[in-house]
């Protein structure tokens, strides 16, 4: 069995999509930090000069905390000693690192080949101009496990992520969620955002600096019961999603209405009063009171028993 059966795969930071094989073979350590003379070398402010090891033994791998300034995190906990498996995500500085199995070419290098591929990638990142700190795909680390992170690492800054369903800004202030917003738009409210966002699974994000402008619907809930909470709403939609319209279907009345109106709660007629006003299910989603997980079951009942009809 060849010694090298992981690497650390960076998929956000300065030295996003560079690779560091790991090898397993008796005693091996990995020391990483800003210092120039240790085996990874990260050259940024918040990287302590030693921040953390990797211990290789009989195919075990442990990663230490080397009393680091800012802390070691393996998904989303702060961590002392850690013991890690294939998919584990940790979190050094301003890099998300992922542990995965070695293959290609990079399996095969020496260590010095390593460290100096390694650091060419990361000095060919600071050229650009563009750079953020932290950046990086929401296909590679979710975003409900990102936000965590930012979260329990108690990151301050806007967490922008674009994706085909619009653009959303979450605002973390030293970890806590304290407001949310999609395309900047007046009709979804931050709590209702930040569920909507947690749907989302392929798309890009970077951490912005922090915003010190006025909200004025600032969100006081803990972060780990908005994440609850929004993944809650997630099983519940994902649940019920093959009874439910796409959402650029339109809806219109049925005619002859067969159903009286007095039979619906006054928050399944305040959807169809939308649905009749707007028409895309899209729109309805965006202007209902409620969560998308409310409207989408009002709009199930309101199909369901031919108050509404669904137009392609």
């Amino acid at each position: 069995m060849s010694p090298t059966q992981y690497a650390l795969r960076f998929i956000s930071g300065k030295y996003q999509g560079g690779e560091f094989p790991l090898r397993v073979d008796g005693g091996r350590e990995i020391v990483i930090g800003r210092s120039s003379d240790l085996d990874m070398v990260l050259v940024e402010d918040m990287v302590s000069r030693k921040h953390a090891r990797i211990v290789a033994n009989e195919g075990e791998l442990v990663i230490e905390d080397l009393s680091s300034t800012n802390g070691t995190f393996v998904n989303g906990e702060k961590v002392h000693r850690a013991r890690l498996k294939e998919g584990d995500r940790i979190l050094i500085g301003t890099s998300i690192i992922k542990l995965v199995g070695a293959t290609g070419e990079a399996a095969q290098l020496s260590e010095a080949e390593v460290k100096k591929q390694f650091e060419q990638a990361g000095a060919r990142r600071v050229t650009n101009a563009g750079l953020k700190p932290m950046s990086g795909s929401i296909d590679e680390i979710p975003l409900p496990d990102l936000m965590q992170l930012l979260s329990t690492s108690r990151k301050s800054g806007v967490l922008l992520v674009r994706t085909d369903f619009g653009e959303g800004r979450i605002y973390f202030r030293k970890g806590q969620i304290y407001f949310a917003t999609i395309d900047e738009s007046f009709d979804i409210p931050p709590r209702k955002a930040i569920y909507r966002m947690l749907t989302w699974s392929s798309g890009s994000f970077e951490l912005e600096p922090p915003d010190d402008k006025e909200v004025l619907d600032e969100l006081h809930d803990s972060t780990e019961s908005l994440l609850m909470e929004g993944m809650r709403q997630l099983d519940e939609v994902k649940r019920i999603e093959s009874d439910l319209p796409p959402r650029n279907a339109l809806l219109s009345l049925a005619t002859p209405l067969m159903t009286p109106l007095r039979d619906l709660s006054p928050a399944e007629l305040d959807v169809l009063q939308l649905a009749v006003n707007n028409g895309r299910v899209a729109t309805v989603l965006d202007r209902s009171a409620g969560t998308d997980l409310d409207t989408f079951e009002a709009l199930r009942k309101l199909i369901a028993r031919e108050y509404l009809v669904v137009r392609q």
